[in-house]
């Protein structure tokens, strides 16, 4: 399966054209409004030679942000971009949509250094961001692996600050008459499937396409082959004894799709333990009922078990493997997206 180049892979990118004596610059979504193609954080880097990796738009504004960013790479200042259905020039480039994105072109000459940092961060698995003060272009990283993060923020946007990356995402704002723009560099939303079944097949493919990291673990050796799931990573091993060694962050996702209490319970029990952001499992109201029961009996409390998401999924009146499938995914990115607005404690692992 051919994989998506994100933000975070524009960044490596980026050092990477830096290193071969590439003039380029990078032009980043700092905001939306209304509808919009590409979320804040979306990326796309663009060469000398018009040359280009990524994408800030559906298409329709990529044009204009080229020849823009060519002349950034000549002078070196950073630029501002905004595009919205009223303006001229969103009409000239096609923005028909109705929204409104506005986006930050900088040279990669100049801010290579601060690049440096995050990318050697996110290689050693550290979560950080890089604040930007958009008139001149200063920028600071945030190594959100370190417990004295906060000291290095000043103390006008410390509480913006923190909000965003509990909610992992990056964003603009104001403060004062100066505007910054935060990119956070999180760890990879991560999708654990506990059993190789007919629904993880269609669930696995899904979370992939959404660019999902996914691996799937299943003690059956029987159903865990590379022949039924070859594009993706598979543990055949008991779920409590990969879980128990495994760094479950906020970005991940824990679906037990069995149907086995052997193999479903003990996976439960680990991810309960843990920071995940959701925890789902497959069985009828009856089979959660009883679940939920002999959880309790392992000394698990009501609060807890509330983070189980049982019947897994939304409830579409899914019947086929890939409905049920549809139906999880949907589930997940809505708890994902939206779990702050329902209250959802985001727990930040080394934050």
């Amino acid at each position: 399966m051919e994989k998506k180049i994100s933000g975070d892979d524009i960044l490596e990118l980026a050092i990477e054209w830096s290193d071969k004596g590439r003039r380029a610059a990078i032009a980043t979504v700092i905001s939306t409004l209304g509808p919009a193609s590409r979320q804040a954080g979306s990326q796309l880097i663009v060469d000398s030679e018009r040359a280009f990796e990524g994408s800030v738009s559906g298409g329709c504004v990529e044009p204009a942000v080229i020849t823009e960013a060519l002349d950034v790479i000549r002078n070196g200042a950073p630029k501002t971009l905004s595009f919205g259905v009223s303006d001229e020039q969103a009409w000239e480039v096609g923005l028909m949509c109705g929204g409104r994105i506005d986006i930050y072109i900088q040279s990669l000459d100049v801010i290579r250094p601060v690049l440096e940092r995050v990318v050697k961060l996110k290689r050693e698995g550290i979560p950080s961001c890089i604040i930007t003060e958009l008139g001149g272009g200063d920028a600071i990283t945030l190594d959100l692996g370190t417990p004295d993060w906060k000291d290095k923020v000043a103390p006008e946007l410390r509480d913006i600050v923190f909000d965003a990356i509990k909610r992992g995402v990056c964003a603009a704002f104001d403060i004062g008459e100066k505007r910054y723009y935060m990119h956070g560099i999180y760890p990879a939303t991560r999708l654990v499937i506990i059993g190789a079944v007919d629904i993880a097949r269609s669930l696995a493919q899904m979370a992939a396409i959404s660019n999902y990291s996914v691996l799937i673990i299943d003690p059956r050796s029987a159903f865990a082959t590379k022949e039924r799931f070859p594009d993706m990573e598979l543990i055949v091993e008991w779920p409590d004894d990969v879980l128990s060694n495994m760094d479950i962050h906020w970005r991940t996702a824990i679906v037990t799709l069995t149907h086995d209490p052997k193999i479903d319970d003990i996976a439960l029990k680990e991810a309960l333990r843990t920071d995940a952001f959701y925890i789902g499992a497959l069985g009828s109201r009856k089979t959660h009922a009883d679940r939920l029961e002999r959880l309790r009996s392992e000394g698990f409390r009501d609060e807890d078990l509330a983070r189980i998401h049982g019947p897994v999924g939304l409830d579409i009146g899914a019947k086929t493997h890939a409905e049920i499938a549809v139906a999880i995914l949907a589930e997940i990115i809505k708890r994902h997206r939206k779990g702050k607005e329902e209250g959802v404690r985001w727990p930040l692992t080394r934050v």
